[in-house]
């Protein structure tokens, strides 16, 4: 049984049972097992993090800065091992995917998040010098927990991902729960983050780790008293039960959950290029077996001769083998019965629809189409997330009942229109542009939706329920760590007690603060 790393040791579980992780290309158990930890640990988790913040009220952002970019250095020194075992426990190719770009961009958003942190900026420092009143963002004043998703065992890892950075450079202490799909990839990158603290100086309880818990344990979790705040990445039925959860306790919780990202193709795009368009579309919606969060899963056109011809050359790509595995068993479980539902619904199926012979967990590269008449029918139907590559072709009639399918969206991570060049299309992507604009986190412009570029400019969230809340990312350094702070005011206080950041003398000499209605980087 494999321990646990609670109060800056690795220890064994008081667990309430025990898992293991499955190849996904087999359906085999792989050999190590896990602990299920109960109540026990998580508040011993709780309580040790707490001590953490009472001893470091306000931990060195330079010492932060150097755990990460330590931490990312440590992680490549490793990154043989990381690769093989998220291999074996996700099925995702080693090259490119998990080996050139995933694993780079992990390491790149701990230096961004180094950065970020270094600099000083983010945390927004506002000083009005006539009535002596100063405000900055700062640590939450509690642990926060996160808790990462099965599609990208580096990228998101609840140790080492995105949100680890962000939750880190902020200044907090992280208690990670692994996602059980990738269990021994997180053992692996937290032995290299403990590995890193032991080399800053900083405290080791710093970041906490268990593997698992009951859902009824992740709910108190979310709601403990000593809990800062909840990052979660996954399903909207467990995002949806963790928010009320937090939510009865008074808990800052940022929820990744659901989006079937739109894409309106209108009729100009395809006189242009429908041929490359149904490539391009086809690529987006298998990439990664069609597991990625930004997959679009509602393609939206209007009735016409050539939308006729594209979505031709869509269902004959659909119609092709498909290419690597479902993440789990779950994940195979919900695709079918994602294709049920909508058959129930009554979409048309054009292409697969079928599970695939042979080990491991494999699904047909699946194709529906409806009328748009269908859709405003029943929105929900067809607004279900289906992890997988699935995906739903919507005939609109004519450009006022494509401007009625848009209304009807939920909140989505990203949309996307293609439109013809120049002013072809102009006058019905103006009807359609303010609409969609409320729907959705990212808005694209002749651009598939599935890269995530990790920008200080992007935005990785949307409306609910893509996300809990539209006013944040969970991608870009340093929005990103805004999540996990607190805004502190300081009125009055004697100039020696004041934070460094809000200090007349400007720290670093290069961070920005807002001084009496400017944003300046020079002294008071």
């Amino acid at each position: 049984m494999r321990p646990v790393l609670i109060g800056g040791e690795w220890r064994p579980a008081v667990s309430e049972g025990s898992f293991r992780a499955v190849n996904p290309a087999t359906g085999a158990l792989l050999p190590d097992e896990y602990p299920v930890s109960g109540m026990e640990d998580l508040e011993a988790a709780l309580r040790v993090a707490g001590r953490v913040i009472d001893k470091f009220p306000a931990l060195d952002p330079d010492r932060l800065a150097r755990f990460l970019e330590g931490f990312a250095a440590g992680l490549e020194a490793k990154r043989d091992e990381a690769v093989t075992m998220a291999r074996s426990e996700t099925a995702l190719p080693e090259e490119p995917r998990l080996r050139s770009v995933e694993f780079p961009r992990m390491t790149d958003q701990l230096r961004q998040a180094a950065s970020a942190c270094r600099e000083r900026s983010w945390c927004l420092a506002t000083i009005d010098t006539k009535r002596d009143i100063r405000s900055m963002y700062g640590p939450l004043g509690g642990p926060v927990v996160v808790l990462g998703p099965n599609n990208f065992p580096f990228a998101f890892n609840s140790v080492a991902g995105g949100d680890f950075a962000a939750v880190i450079a902020a200044g907090n202490p992280v208690i990670a729960k692994t996602n059980p799909g990738h269990p021994g990839t997180t053992r692996v990158l937290a032995e290299s983050a403990f590995e890193a603290l032991r080399e800053s100086g900083l405290p080791l309880a710093l970041v906490q780790m268990v593997y698992h818990c009951r859902p009824e344990n992740g709910l108190k979790l979310a709601a403990h008293p000593l809990t800062g705040a909840l990052a979660f990445t996954g399903s909207r039925a467990s995002g949806l039960a963790l928010k009320e959860a937090a939510d009865r306790a008074g808990k800052p919780v940022y929820l990744e959950m659901s989006s079937v990202n739109p894409v309106l193709v209108l009729p100009g795009a395809f006189n242009e290029r429908s041929e490359r368009l149904a490539a391009e579309l086809f690529g987006s919606c298998t990439s990664g077996a069609g597991q990625f969060c930004t997959k679009p899963g509602l393609v939206v056109l209007t009735r016409g001769a050539r939308s006729e011809e594209f979505c031709d050359s869509v269902r004959r790509l659909f119609g092709g083998e498909p290419e690597g595995f479902l993440l789990s068993q779950r994940t195979f479980r919900k695709l079918v019965e994602a294709v049920a539902a909508l058959e129930r619904a009554g979409a048309l199926l054009l292409a697969g629809g079928h599970a695939l012979s042979g080990p491991g967990f494999r699904f047909e590269n699946t194709l529906f189409r409806i009328t748009g008449r269908q859709f405003l029918r029943d929105p929900d139907a067809f607004q279900t997330e289906a992890f997988g590559s699935l995906t739903v072709l919507v005939v609109a009639e004519d450009p006022e009942e494509l401007a009625a399918i848009v209304r009807a969206f939920e909140g989505n991570l990203t949309g996307s229109i293609y439109s013809g060049p120049g002013d072809a299309d102009r006058e019905l992507h103006d009807l359609i542009e303010p609409i969609l604009r409320r729907k959705v986190g990212r808005l694209l412009d002749d651009k598939m939706p599935t890269g995530v570029a990790v920008s200080p400019a992007m935005n990785h969230g949307g409306p609910f329920p893509a996300t809990g809340h539209p006013g944040f990312t969970a991608v870009g350094f340093p929005a990103s760590m805004r999540r996990f702070a607190a805004l502190r005011c300081y009125d009055n206080v004697r100039p020696d007690r004041l934070p460094p950041e809000l200090r007349d003398k400007n720290p670093t000499g290069a961070m920005w603060r807002y001084i009496d209605g400017e944003w300046t980087s020079k002294n008071i």
